[in-house]
């Protein structure tokens, strides 16, 4: 079972079933319904009366997602699951039911103690190990890393060359391939591989661009789960979240600004709390508070647990997203094998209970029921004027005139999402196996118990909610967790996998670090350097670790290459994600405006029908500036592994999918920007010096002369058939450039960073 389908399970499957189904299916039921336990996986797949109630696999030979359907029979009795819930049970179904619950028999022995848990012990500072070859480490990071790698009786792979270093520092920095330019210089420069000053400078040139705010930020968004609206009611409407687009603006410069991480925490949880020299400082730090906000809130006419549901979100992104912990499983019961309780999970709820969450235009369409219609949170920045969004629904009308209106102007005050503090200030009540119905005794206001020793004088007092002091634990140098996962994190962007594989999870169910010693020493070095993610990456970077090639460069056993990707001794070879890829083909085909991207198409409207025409509109702007809608996201990056922005994302997917092929093959913004390609190569007379261009364009170097007699071959048989099926002039010769032009953009050499 991977870390993944662990996961859901615990944050899907696993509340619904004590919630709505142990009370008349488990050991503990005062009377048990038609024979069937549900409370363990073989009682399940047994089933009852009317036989197995789940096949794993298939879900619609199954008893249990019969019966949360509606068809026969109907379960829960008293009222029909929300439409997510069922989609859930079925999604999980489909992936074999993995079930992590522990199989309870009568002869079961206790526990025997184990070891406290790896990542809750203090963050050590270990000295960098001795190493047999000394003059290979440039920075403490490569004397742990060829500890390992000597331990093994293996070596680190050669050096990448210097146009594959630069176009890797490019991609991992900016996100954006390196102009023609930067590549010749470093391949000019013969002191480059030798010296490093060149390398040096170039590092720092990219880490102080604009464009660095807008790759890194787009990382931190994934553990945010930005996305600008709510997806999640079940409903023929999908409430928007037309505030979302200035946190992602805040992200992008902080990022920029290289605001210190536990800054960046601590503005994020607590921002309204903090003092602030300026308006401008203060509305930055108003919204901050939206990642608080940005969670998908289920229809509160659909569920009894709506208020409790938020918290569970804000629970989550802090428990996976910051601490790297399913914090979230302690909500219906002390956690099956983390050190964490269900005490602990109201002490936070207590936090977040007495906070005011509040998102927007949602609040004014049945998710809560505020008192006033400005129900938002009030911040004094400049909208973009209306004049600006006016021509974009012009030319975007309905199909047909709708019953109601489908959309209204919000009133012209600049808003944020974000959060601030209750109007009343109290602890929460443990809600019994996660009803916030079944109410147990209040449970004073806290953090983690595992996490360590909690000075008395950093809890929450009587007169705040409490995430002031959240955060202020959060980024203690004695917490043992908010360091090493969000070094891990970093560490994931520029290798491709993390020291610990789950990044979300380090508690027991998660992979334990490859490499310990380097997690503690990054993590104590990030603290004691201020807590500066730039210096973190530009340390990294500047490595040998991350300069090696990822080719073999020597006859070895697939074992021993597996051992030196697994130890980093060799780079990864990694794919463009959906933002890089459309971002690089704009930016070959000269398209890419470079300017960011000024508010959201909708930012004027409430609630976004179904039946309207899809709002995304064609931009040249960067991708993380694109409409983030949850149940429809950007076309150009859904066929790429974009995440749903339903939940803390650690890593995105990789898989590679026939779609993928199709949609290089078939999209109509792959054939404009082809098209365009070709246009902008037309003015050059020499078709050789034509197809030098475009290789240039598209892959930074040269054509082989192997490829350039391949390209002129493809262009002559191309031709002869476009002229067979079309009698317009020259048409066909444009369209025998704009598919080369295609065929290079779909290029896996255009797609894939070594």
């Amino acid at each position: 079972m991977s870390p993944a389908q662990r996961s859901f399970f615990e944050t899907k499957i696993r509340p619904v079933l004590v919630k709505q189904c142990y009370e008349c299916h488990s050991q503990g039921a005062k009377k048990l319904g038609g024979k069937l336990l549900l409370d363990a996986p073989s009682e399940m797949i047994a089933g009852g009366e009317s036989g197995p109630a789940l096949i794993p696999g298939k879900p619609d030979e199954s008893l249990i997602i019969k019966a949360v359907r509606y068809e026969d029979p109907e379960m829960p009795p008293k009222q029909r699951l929300p439409e997510q819930v069922v989609n859930d049970f079925v999604e999980w179904v489909k992936m074999g039911a993995p079930d992590p619950r522990v199989e309870v028999t009568k002869a079961s022995k206790p526990a025997t103690p184990k070891e406290p848990l790896w990542s809750l012990k203090p963050v050590s500072n270990p000295k960098p190990p001795g190493v047999k070859h000394r003059d290979w480490p440039r920075d403490p990071i490569d004397a742990f890393v060829l500890t390992k790698l000597e331990a093994k009786s293996l070596k680190p792979a050669a050096d990448a060359d210097a146009r594959t270093l630069v176009r890797r520092l490019y991609f991992d920095l900016t996100g954006l391939p390196p102009p023609a330019e930067a590549l010749n210089a470093a391949l000019s420069d013969s002191s480059f591989a030798i010296r490093h000053s060149s390398l040096e400078s170039l590092v720092d040139s990219l880490l102080a661009s604009p464009n660095f705010g807008e790759k890194w930020g787009r990382h931190w968004l994934d553990v945010a789960r930005y996305a600008e609206s709510n997806g999640n009611d079940g409903l023929s409407r999908n409430a928007s979240f037309p505030h979302a687009w200035r946190y992602r603006d805040y992200v992008i410069r902080a990022f920029n600004d290289d605001t210190p991480y536990d800054r960046f925490l601590t503005e994020q949880l607590a921002g309204d709390l903090l003092p602030f020299d300026s308006s401008a400082q203060r509305d930055r730090q108003l919204i901050a508070t939206g990642l608080l906000a940005l969670g998908a809130k289920p229809a509160k006419a659909m569920n009894d647990n709506f208020e409790m549901d938020v918290i569970a979100d804000q629970i989550n992104v802090i428990g996976g997203g910051i601490m790297g912990l399913t914090v979230g499983c302690a909500r219906c019961h002390d956690h099956k094998t983390d050190p964490i309780s269900a005490r602990d999970y109201y002490a936070l709820a207590g936090i977040f209970k007495s906070t005011e969450t509040m998102w927007g235009a949602a609040a004014r369409q049945g998710l809560t029921a505020p008192e006033t219609p400005l129900h938002e949170l009030q911040v004094s920045l400049k909208v973009t004027p209306r004049t600006e969004i006016d021509p974009i629904l012009k030319a975007n009308p309905p199909h047909r005139p709708p019953a109601k209106p489908a959309f209204k102007y919000a009133d012209d005050a600049p808003l944020a999402m974000g959060a601030r503090e209750g109007k009343t200030i109290a602890d929460c009540k443990l809600n019994i196996d996660g009803d916030a119905k079944k109410l147990g005794p209040a449970v004073p206001r806290g953090f983690i118990s595992a996490c360590g020793a909690i000075d008395p004088a950093m809890l929450p007092d009587v007169k705040q909610s409490g995430r002031l002091q959240l955060a202020r634990w959060l980024t203690s140098p004695q917490h043992p967790l908010t360091a090493r996962v969000m070094v891990n994190r970093v560490w994931q962007h520029l290798f491709g996998e993390g020291l610990v594989t789950t990044p979300n999870d380090f508690g027991t169910y998660g992979e334990r670090p490859s490499n310990p010693e380097l997690l503690d020493h990054l993590a104590a070095r990030f603290m004691r350097e201020g807590w500066s993610m730039k210096r973190l990456i530009r340390s990294i970077v500047l490595s040998s670790t991350y300069q090696l090639s990822s080719r073999s460069g020597d006859l070895q056993s697939p074992e021993a290459v597996e051992n030196r990707l697994s130890l980093f001794g060799q780079h990864r070879v990694r794919r463009l994600d959906a933002e890089e890829l459309r971002d690089t083909m704009l930016a070959a085909t000269g398209e890419l405006d470079p300017q960011p991207a000024a508010g959201s198409v909708i930012q004027r409207r409430d609630v976004l029908i179904n039946e309207l025409p899809p709002l995304h509109q064609p931009s040249t702007h960067r991708s993380v500036y694109l409409l983030m809608l949850r149940n429809s996201m950007p076309p150009e990056l859904t066929p790429f592994n974009l995440p749903d922005a339903t939940t803390v994302t650690d890593k995105r997917d990789t898989s590679a999918l026939a779609t993928q092929s199709l949609y290089l093959l078939n999209n109509a913004f792959v054939i404009e920007q082809s098209k365009r390609f070709a246009m902008k190569l037309a003015v050059i007379s020499d078709p050789a010096q034509r197809i030098r261009t475009a290789y240039h364009r598209a892959l930074g170097r040269d054509p082989s002369d192997s490829e350039l007699r391949r390209v002129q071959d493809f262009l002559r048989e191309a031709d002869l058939t476009f002229v067979s099926s079309q009698n317009a002039g020259a048409k066909h010769q444009s369209d025998a450039w704009a598919a080369l032009c295609q065929a290079l953009l779909a290029s896996n050499e255009l797609r894939y960073v070594d």
